[in-house]
């Protein structure tokens, strides 16, 4: 294929891979905890940490990675504390997250928010062999977390009090979910973008939800989603000079439109032929007769 002659596009499937099988894998546990939008807030957190590594001459995947676990950290501790205010605190966080990434970058020798556009909505040209490596090391730590870890986060994420009670550390696994949330984050923010990066990790999970109600069952269809639409949205942004991330995040609500569509009419399917099957087992005695003989007027 002529897309793989060039290396730009090789690195840039690579990573496009490894968001789609690491976003789902995290998101199916932000969608149990109904933190849809967790990934959201961090992608604002990130841009601080991508401002900084252009302020420092660092690698910006590596700072804002490490800024997104600090602010996924405070995130959860303000979801444990905050109590009334906890939404205020966090929008504050969100917020300053994405005036800091402007202020520092604009502050970095030669910077401007030109510089955000790529972090901010991805980027194919852009991805380097240092992303890719760093991409790759991250990744294997959220596929490790939320494979290995599987059963402690899913029953966290189902419900804290019954974990906590079968003897589960459930602040630690809290905390390492939010963690793995970050890392998420920063593995996709060049191909997806920081901005865009909640979608994949969201709407891949809701669409496999169409088709199964098992953990497991959505834990692949979702993956399989993320992986189809991210190298479906790699290839199309390469062949019709579109945003990748934007691609990207369309092509996934429209999987997530046409499995609603197809799931449908097999749900209502299903529900008739259990409630027919249902119907047939019931015993006699339990039926209600409609009409009752005339010896059973006699004592009336």
């Amino acid at each position: 294929m002529e897309i793989l002659d060039y290396a730009f596009m090789q690195r840039a499937l690579l990573a496009a891979v490894l968001v789609g099988i690491t976003a789902p894998a995290v998101g199916i546990y932000l969608v149990q905890r109904r933190q849809a939008l967790m990934g959201d807030g961090i992608g604002h957190v990130a841009m601080t940490g991508v401002g900084l590594g252009f302020l420092l001459s660092w690698s910006p995947v590596w700072m804002a990675t490490a800024v997104s676990v600090v602010g996924a950290v405070l995130m959860e501790l303000i979801r444990w504390y905050g109590r009334t205010r906890g939404d205020i605190a966090l929008a504050m966080l969100f917020y300053g997250g994405m005036a800091g990434g402007v202020m520092l970058i604009n502050l970095a020798p030669g910077g401007s928010n030109a510089n955000l556009t790529s972090y901010l909505f991805g980027s194919l040209s852009t991805v380097s062999e240092s992303d890719v490596t760093a991409i790759c090391v991250l990744a294997a730590f959220v596929v490790l977390v939320t494979l290995g870890l599987r059963r402690q986060l899913f029953a966290v994420s189902q419900d804290e009090e019954f974990a906590r009670v079968t003897g589960l550390p459930v602040r630690a696994l809290n905390l390492l979910t939010a963690v793995t949330a970050a890392v998420t984050v920063t593995v996709a923010m060049r191909v997806v973008g920081l901005l865009l990066v909640s979608a994949l990790m969201v709407v891949p999970v809701a669409a496999a939800q169409q088709l199964s109600r098992s953990f497991a069952a959505t834990f692949a269809i979702a993956v399989a989603i993320g992986v189809s639409v991210t190298i479906g949205g790699t290839v199309t942004s390469y062949y019709q000079d579109v945003p990748p991330g934007a691609t990207i995040v369309l092509l996934t609500i429209g999987a997530f439109i046409l499995l609603t569509a197809l799931a449908t009419p097999l749900a209502r399917r299903r529900a008739r032929a259990v409630a027919a099957s249902q119907a047939a087992e019931d015993p006699a005695e339990c039926a209600i007769p409609a009409t009752r003989g005339a010896d059973s007027q006699v004592g009336v």
